[in-house]
């Protein structure tokens, strides 16, 4: 595990005195008397069970955390430096702003993590040493922080600092790394797609390799990074997706479009946007766009709250990170269509009810609603076949009627139909 063994030697723990140490632990966050809080330094936890456990400002620095199920913990702010969490599954589990510098995240799975602002840089731990007064401590064929092989598909790793990071082979697929600092990381032949990456330092990293189809880079640092051989199909950077606003005045026509809708066509005029990209409008808040068609549109990050889009044709429109609260989808025509992190809160996809036993359902066929927040949603008889939910929230949707067959409902939440 390390050099330097006679200095620094781990302890074998066993499952029951880890649930006295997590037990103090309580005790200390919730004010009751004997609290004491958990301190695993240099010791050895090999395989032991601490699922759903609350190990907030934990201190498992050098710990040996390998094989351990920790899905669902609690790990904010705890320290984890220079630990070994190879093939730890820690899905589910929050590690906000946790300080995992130096550790080893070899095959670990972090499905759906919170790991925001977590510090994942490289670092080394020193011990004292008889003969040289410190001795530098390294994991096996570990000089970095290393998560070669890492699962961590749906992982929060918004403003993280993964500077240095050795994570070839990784699974960042649909990972949020917002503003993240990876610079010289070496993503050699990572899954990245559909990863968010908007404002992410990526300078100097190496992507050889790499599989970026669908990731968001907007605003992204690039300088001397590697893509050589990287599957860059579909990324959404700063440059127009489609049509652009500087082209057509998208925004006037979207208002003669609502002015249209509003008065019944006896002012303004329908607008067709199919294929456009609408980025720069940053906000249509409200807006009466009922039966617009903007297939193929990109709506990326919009503030649409309250929009009307009863009817609406949206296959393949791009609708990811939108803000559709409230939204009024009824009927709308969304096969296709991404909405990946989207705030779907209280939004209104149920049926379009065009006359007497005419019911128009909202069409979600093969959607994407990976990591979609659709609480309190009104779902009715919506079509979601083939339809991606991993990790989506519906805790108190309206799901009568809903039609979920053939989706993928991975880590899915309050999507209880059968």
């Amino acid at each position: 595990m390390v050099e330097a063994a006679q200095v620094v030697r781990h302890r074998r723990l066993t499952q029951a005195e880890v649930d006295g140490v997590c037990v103090r632990h309580d005790r200390l966050w919730s004010s009751r008397m004997g609290g004491a809080r958990a301190v695993f330094t240099w010791k050895d936890l090999t395989g032991l069970d601490l699922a759903g456990r609350n190990l907030c400002d934990a201190d498992f620095t050098g710990a040996i955390l390998a094989e351990c199920d920790m899905r669902g913990a609690r790990l904010d702010n705890a320290n984890l430096f220079g630990a070994d969490l190879q093939n730890v599954n820690l899905s589910e589990a929050s590690l906000r702003r946790a300080d995992l510098r130096g550790a080893c995240l070899r095959g670990a799975i972090l499905t759906g993590a919170d790991l925001f602002e977590a510090d994942l840089r490289e670092g080394t731990i020193a011990a004292a040493d008889a003969e040289r007064g410190l001795r530098i401590l390294e994991h096996t064929e570990r000089t970095a922080a290393i998560a070669q092989g890492a699962i961590l598909a749906g992982a929060n790793l918004e403003r993280s600092r993964l500077s240095g990071v050795i994570a070839l082979k990784a699974d960042f697929t649909d990972a949020v790394l917002k503003d993240a600092k990876l610079i010289r990381a070496n993503l050699k032949q990572a899954n990245m797609t559909g990863a968010n990456l908007a404002g992410a330092d990526l300078s100097g990293a190496d992507l050889s390799g790499a599989d970026l189809r669908d990731a968001v880079l907007m605003g992204a640092k690039t300088f001397s990074w590697n893509v050589q051989d990287a599957n860059m199909a579909g990324v959404l950077a700063d440059e127009p997706a489609g049509k652009d606003a500087s082209e057509l005045p998208f925004d006037q026509m979207l208002r003669a479009h609502a002015l249209w809708c509003e008065t019944g066509g006896r002012s303004g005029q329908p607008s067709i946007f199919d294929g456009a990209d609408l980025r720069a409008l940053q906000s249509i808040r409200g807006l009466n766009l009922t039966a617009l068609s903007a297939k193929g549109a990109v709506f990326y990050g919009l503030d649409m709250e309250g929009v009307q889009l009863q009817g609406a044709r949206l296959e393949g429109a791009d609708l990811r990170c939108c803000n559709l609260r409230r939204a009024d989808l009824r009927g709308a025509r969304l096969a296709g269509a991404r909405l990946s992190g989207s705030d779907l809160r209280d939004a209104q996809l149920g049926p379009l009810v065009l006359g007497p036993n005419r019911p128009l359902p909202c069409d979600l066929t093969r959607a994407a609603l990976k990591n979609a927040d659709l609480a309190r949603a009104d779902v009715r008889q919506a079509l979601l076949v083939g339809a991606d939910l991993s990790r989506a929230n519906f805790t108190g949707a309206i799901l009568k009627g809903v039609d979920v067959t053939g989706a993928i409902r991975d880590g899915v939440r309050g999507l209880d139909v059968l």
